[in-house]
């Protein structure tokens, strides 16, 4: 019987990322994504390798999840003099990730597995992996392997897009980004990519604690309580949300924002901005590192204050709570290529106030309420309506629960599947592994490629 599926048992999984789940090599979303996507995969029974940027302290490979998942930890020798993260000295790191990452992926994985008969899934994140890419599926192709493999860049946003070389990369690689909004830019780009959403952890479903919810709303002394969790960004609307506070004062409402940003200079104009307007701004640091001294820090700052700036990682833990306690968690954003925070807060069953860009599972006045300018008076006429509606609310809290629960990663990890499937039929690279398989294709047929192009002898992977 030919085979059409992709199995833990016919393929493997290869991950190519600048960030990775270190403490040195989380700057934003993506170190999340990519370590929740490899731990998904290695979970679901996927032989799954992680390739990104590493803590220099720390192993250059590391097995973990039973030996299913392998780390990978690269650039070590130039992070050593780069203590600050992930991006300090980036242009080394590239120059270093180019250079040596493609022929070690293509000697170390792809020809053992090619002996094992086995599908090679390669999947790159982001601008930084896209030259890699490329030369992955050259080298592949010039030593006869690149019909054994289907290779996958993804674009989870705009971020150097003027530094990839597209016809190139649509060539050699199959283009996938995370949203409808995010396809349609790429279309003017000469680019025609599969839409693969992102995903959640199935955790973030989980029951809030209620106690900690219930003192938390207490304890703002307000009639109304708004988040926003974002980077300090323009596209993110900031203004907007503060804005907004300032004119359900005006009314007479008692509203506080909490607010997390990131480092970004724009923030100090966002506070700024706020203080012009009549809002008294307090900044949030607590003295310890725990759930207990997060929120004892919000109480004890949240006096008299019209925007709590919390100036401290906000643990998921602790995000949960927020979102949840929350009567309209502003992801406002006004270019958004997915929207994970409207997502998190329908999974904590909060209530989200999204863009209307990449947020494709947003639906308004069902599970969110979908912003459609920049206007503040657009966020005050939402929340006055719902205050109308309880009832509302709290149908639109439930609808936000089941769509959350749509995008966990074991469904996306579905999604992706299908789609690899599609590509690996479009290749014939199932068929081909299957006929090697069946025995039509000696192991020793396929050749041992070398470091930098120089012969090397691989011995016979153990099956």
């Amino acid at each position: 019987m030919k085979p059409t599926a992709i199995r833990p048992d016919n393929a493997e999984f290869i991950l190519l990322s600048f960030e990775g789940p270190d403490g040195y090599s989380l700057a934003g979303g993506l170190g999340v994504r990519v370590s929740h996507l490899s731990e998904t995969l290695a979970g679901a029974g996927f032989r799954t390798h992680l390739f990104f940027v590493g803590d220099p302290r720390k192993p250059g490979e590391e097995t973990r999840m039973g030996g299913r998942l392998t780390l990978h930890r690269w650039c070590q020798w130039i992070s050593e003099h780069h203590p600050s993260g992930v991006y300090q000295g980036e242009d080394e790191k590239l120059y270093d990730f180019n250079e040596s990452l493609p022929w070690f992926i293509c000697e170390r994985i792809a020809l053992p597995a090619a002996r094992q008969h086995r599908l090679v899934v390669i999947l790159g994140e982001e601008w930084h992996t896209a030259e890699a890419m490329c030369r992955i599926s050259d080298i592949l192709h010039v030593h006869g392997l690149r019909d054994r493999a289907v290779l996958f860049w993804n674009a989870n946003n705009t971020m150097s897009f003027h530094r990839i070389d597209w016809g190139r990369l649509a060539y050699t690689t199959r283009i996938t980004t995370v949203s409808r909004y995010m396809k349609h830019i790429m279309w003017r780009l000469g680019v025609n990519p599969l839409v693969i959403p992102n995903g959640i952890p199935g955790d973030l479903l989980g029951r809030v604690p209620y106690r900690p919810a219930e003192r938390l709303r207490r304890s703002m002394e307000a009639d109304l309580v708004l988040a926003k969790v974002a980077r300090w960004d323009p596209d993110k609307r900031w203004n907007m949300a503060v804005e907004a506070v300032a004119r359900l004062k005006d009314g007479g409402r008692r509203a506080v924002l909490l607010a997390r940003g990131g480092i970004e200079p724009h923030g100090e104009e966002v506070m700024h901005r706020a203080r012009s307007l009549g809002l008294k701004v307090k900044d949030v640091r607590p003295r310890g590192d725990t759930f207990a001294d997060h929120l004892r820090a919000i109480q004890e700052q949240q006096s008299g204050a019209d925007v709590l700036n919390l100036r401290f990682h906000c643990p998921q833990s602790l995000l949960k709570v927020v979102y949840h306690s929350s009567d309209a968690v502003l992801a406002n954003s006004g270019h958004e290529p997915f929207g994970l925070v409207g997502l998190e807060t329908m999974a904590a069953g909060g209530i989200a106030f999204t863009g209307s860009t990449g947020e494709d599972y947003a639906i308004h006045d069902r599970n969110a309420m979908v912003m459609e300018t920049s206007d503040p008076k657009e966020i005050e006429s939402y929340i006055a309506y719902l205050e109308r509606h309880p009832e509302k609310k709290q149908r639109m809290r439930q609808a936000g629960r089941e769509t959350a629960r749509q995008y966990v990663w074991e469904r996306v990890i579905e999604n992706l599947v299908r789609k690899l499937e599609y590509q690996a039929g479009l290749q014939g690279a199932l068929l081909a592994a299957g006929a090697a398989r069946e025995g039509r294709e000696a192991a020793d047929d396929w050749p041992a490629l070398g470091w930098m192009g120089q012969p090397l002898q691989v011995q016979d992977a153990q099956a």
